[in-house]
């Protein structure tokens, strides 16, 4: 078997990184690093870049849209596919939070099968 896929999951909900880092690693395997807001997630980018990013967008400090931005500004993180997961499901929110350069925005609660297969897709691609 390959080495294990990373995931950093950021979200300030305690309760959301329970739920998704045992989701994640239950069902899948990956490795979970869980931080709660964008300035810690960008911290750990620095110094291990993950195979993948779940990142909830309103969070203090840093906000999940400047995160994704910062990430695409990197030339080592460009290629990392972000994904965000957020309550925020306006058309606005979700134009901006494409326009920040996530791959895919999911609306939270996200179904478990649908947070799944879109990891799969894009941890299947590495």
């Amino acid at each position: 078997m390959s080495s294990s896929k990373t995931i950093l999951l950021v979200d300030d909900s305690a309760t959301s990184r329970l739920l998704h880092r045992t989701l994640i690693s239950q069902k899948t395997g990956y490795e979970v690093i869980c931080v709660a807001d964008g300035a810690q997630a960008l911290r750990v980018i620095a110094t291990k870049i993950p195979d993948l990013i779940l990142m909830d967008v309103m969070m203090p400090f840093i906000d999940g849209l400047e995160v994704c931005r910062r990430i695409r500004q990197d030339e080592r993180t460009r290629k990392v596919p972000v994904i965000l997961l957020t309550f925020r499901t306006g058309t606005n929110s979700v134009k901006l939070g494409f326009e920040s350069g996530c791959n895919e925005y999911l609306k939270k609660p996200v179904e478990e099968n649908q947070l799944l297969q879109v990891l799969s897709t894009y941890l299947a691609q590495k």
